[in-house]
């Protein structure tokens, strides 16, 4: 079975960055099924199509409601699971209901994300301006909340010999950068990448396949594709099908070849670094 953690998008139709940015929903009636949840919804799909039962991790069971409705209408196998990344509580309990429902995960994606810091005016770009607690959410949910995760799911997978950990990153992972206006606060991503490494030393020998995969670009949602940068320039929009494609293909490598840090960026764009 699979879990993926942030199945839904902040910026699906009536997500919080879809509403900062422009104000109100987005009818995303006339889109294709693949993109209406971002990263975590295609991940989801895919690996529902693949034949796995999906355990889709949300703060709030009504947020993926239509993602459960389409996976279950493409014939596939999934279950949602309340988690708050910023409780070691809520993830201790959420990992208990999903081993005592469906067993313990053959593979976990990380693909959690925050918008805190996106709100703040060009006037407060430096770092004496950020809020004590946008940086403990960011901290929470880029290093803290990882750690957490592994320690639920690493144990049972060293144990069996088997299972792969896979973290969805973007690009301010690759080394520490100012935050600029209108950027979340993304300076703990480089510890997201870090524990990847480590956990890749860990537990690689024990047969388990840790990976950070970056992506590096814009993810089409309904909230970006309204975006003016992608309707001025829709090649810079990532699908997160194909996205999706990369993560099962993660998962199903052979051990004699795996692939421990994945960038992928869209062919307009030079890769970041």
């Amino acid at each position: 079975m699979a879990v993926v953690i942030g199945a839904t998008s902040k910026w699906q139709s009536d997500g919080r960055n879809t509403r900062l940015a422009h104000g109100t929903d987005i009818d995303d009636s006339g889109l294709p099924v693949g993109v209406r949840w971002g990263i975590g919804g295609a991940v989801a799909q895919k690996f529902a199509a693949e034949g796995f039962l999906v355990a889709l991790t949300t703060r709030s069971i009504s947020n993926a409601a239509a993602l459960e409705q389409a996976i279950v209408g493409q014939g596939g196998d999934c279950m949602i699971v309340e988690l708050d990344l910023v409780s070691e509580q809520s993830i201790s309990s959420a990992f208990a209901s999903i081993r005592r429902e469906a067993g313990d995960p053959d593979v976990l994606i990380y693909n959690a994300g925050y918008l805190e810091g996106r709100d703040l005016p060009p006037e407060k770009e430096l770092l004496e301006h950020i809020p004590m607690e946008m940086f403990d959410t960011a901290q929470h949910i880029s290093s803290r909340g990882p750690f957490l995760v592994a320690k639920e799911v690493l144990p049972a997978m060293r144990e069996k010999g088997a299972g792969s950990f896979l973290i969805s990153n973007n690009a301010a992972s690759l080394r520490g950068r100012k935050r600029m206006t209108g950027q979340s606060l993304y300076y703990p991503r480089v510890m997201m990448r870090t524990l990847a490494q480590v956990l890749t030393e860990e537990y690689s020998e024990h047969g388990v396949h840790v990976a950070n995969v970056v992506i590096d670009g814009l993810i089409d949602s309904p909230g970006t594709r309204a975006l003016s940068r992608a309707q001025m320039n829709p090649d810079v929009v990532m699908n997160p099908v194909n996205i999706a494609e990369a993560f099962y293909y993660l998962h199903t490598q052979d051990k004699s070849c795996w692939t421990h840090e994945l960038q992928l960026t869209p062919h307009v764009t030079k890769p970041s670094f």
